[in-house]
């Protein structure tokens, strides 16, 4: 297998519906006990991984990679600072309140949430949520690796079906 093809690999998670229905089912729970109006799981390049809760932008896209690109900036701020990243960022407004919280290497746990429930509750449940969402992305990560995926000669068959096609 080439460098890249073990890379890409690597770099990218793969979701299938049960990843996503595991995923969803932590995410339900959390909403349950925390009563935030919305909980959403994006990756750290600013794509949405799935959400769960009350819409709260009709443009979710656009809103997952401005936090994505937000947490970026937050990250390199805190190594001017001597530390490796904010692993948690709490945002309050006047309606509703917004945290995002690292979870593992690759993702980030959003929540939002208004008047129905405060900092306290949101921290405490969310601490446990992203424990327990990272040991989703431990198994998934390690089913990646295990080769259950893509095999090593993918890229020649592929190649060679195209030849045939032509």
């Amino acid at each position: 297998m080439r460098v890249s093809d073990q890379n890409l690999r690597t770099d990218r998670l793969v979701f299938y519906a049960q990843d996503v229905e595991q995923l969803d089912a932590e995410l339900d729970g959390f909403l349950e006990y925390s009563k935030a109006k919305s909980v959403f799981l994006i990756d750290r390049e600013g794509h949405l991984v799935t959400r769960r809760g009350e819409a709260v932008s009709e443009h979710v896209d656009s809103l997952a990679a401005l936090i994505a690109g937000s947490f970026a900036a937050t990250r390199e701020t805190a190594k001017l600072l001597g530390e490796e990243e904010f692993a948690t960022l709490s945002h309050q407004g006047a309606r509703c309140s917004m945290q995002l919280t690292s979870v593992g290497s690759r993702t980030l746990l959003v929540i939002v949430w208004d008047e129905r429930t405060n900092l306290g509750l949101v921290r405490f449940y969310a601490q446990e949520t992203s424990r327990r969402l990272a040991e989703v992305f431990e198994q998934i990560g390690a089913r990646a690796g295990d080769g259950t995926g893509l095999d090593d000669g993918y890229s020649k068959e592929a190649t060679a079906a195209l030849d045939d096609l032509l």
